[in-house]
């Protein structure tokens, strides 16, 4: 492809970087990424990537705008209040950087819906709030070997780890099996700080970014942890895959994507709309 001049101006800082340069950039803007939540962790990955020129961007939410999103949901403003999330985040990339396609879909990630969907797309981000929804994320891109990145917010603390194919564990090899539905509650209606999804959405679009470009060190096989009380930013090691993993261990038993593994998905929110 053949950058304009506006084009070559507006990611000019960009492409002055040695990792990036105009090779780099014509990555990006070919690449095809799929951000699953349009919510508080959607909101920086999605404007990031787009500023960035991310030639694509699928994004899935079936959530309307409430007041509440408000306080950290910065890529939707208060009169977009009842409109769907997803045409909301679309729109507002559009006006970032109008060379970027957007794909909406204006609906909750599904099992039986998820493996078409992710099969489209280079990379994915789980910016969700609740767990069937990221444990269908982990379980299609594992068996699809699909890259992803998953992010986790909480009060004022944060996660995030990156997979890749071969490369490290995945989401299932360290948190097993979904949780009970007294977990997924406190976890999906805790409080969060305001500026807490800026920072973890914000590491997520530069996995995001590294691994289009190739380069850096992705946080495969590790995950960084951050204490916004504290400031204190860790990077666990992880070690690698678990052999008892369902998923991607030597006796995986999940061969293929079945709803009922994630039957709480069909009653709960799994678009990350509240996060």
């Amino acid at each position: 492809m053949v950058f304009t001049d506006e084009q070559r101006e507006r990611y000019s800082r960009q492409m002055k970087l040695e990792e990036v340069g105009e090779a780099g950039q014509k990555k990006l803007a070919e690449s095809r990424v799929l951000v699953v939540g349009a919510g508080g962790l959607g909101s920086p990955v999605l404007m990031y990537l787009a500023s960035s020129g991310v030639g694509t961007l699928g994004i899935v939410d079936g959530d309307s705008i409430d007041v509440s999103n408000m306080q950290r949901q910065v890529i939707h403003s208060t009169r977009g209040v009842g409109n769907s999330k997803a045409e909301s985040a679309a729109k507002r990339v559009q006006e970032i950087n109008p060379y970027v396609k957007t794909v909406v879909y204006r609906e909750y990630l599904a099992a039986d819906t998820a493996w078409d969907m992710i099969q489209d797309y280079d990379f994915v981000l789980d910016c969700v709030d609740n767990f069937p929804a990221r444990f269908i994320i982990n379980d299609v891109c594992v068996l699809a070997k699909k890259p992803f990145c998953h992010g986790g917010i909480c009060g004022f603390t944060g996660q995030v780890m990156t997979y890749v194919p071969g490369q490290g564990p995945c989401y299932r090899c360290l948190f097993e099996e979904i949780p009970g539905k007294e977990v997924q509650e406190s976890s999906s209606q805790g409080g969060v700080i305001s500026s807490l999804p800026g920072i973890i959405g914000s590491v997520q679009a530069l996995e995001a970014q590294k691994y289009i470009l190739e380069t850096g060190e992705l946080l495969t096989g590790r995950m960084l942890t951050f204490d916004g009380l504290t400031m204190q930013v860790r990077t666990v090691n992880l070690g690698g895959a678990s052999a008892y993993c369902r998923v991607c261990g030597e006796n995986a038993d999940i061969k293929e994507i079945r709803p009922e593994l994630y039957r709480e998905q069909e009653t709960g929110s799994s678009e990350g709309s509240k996060q």
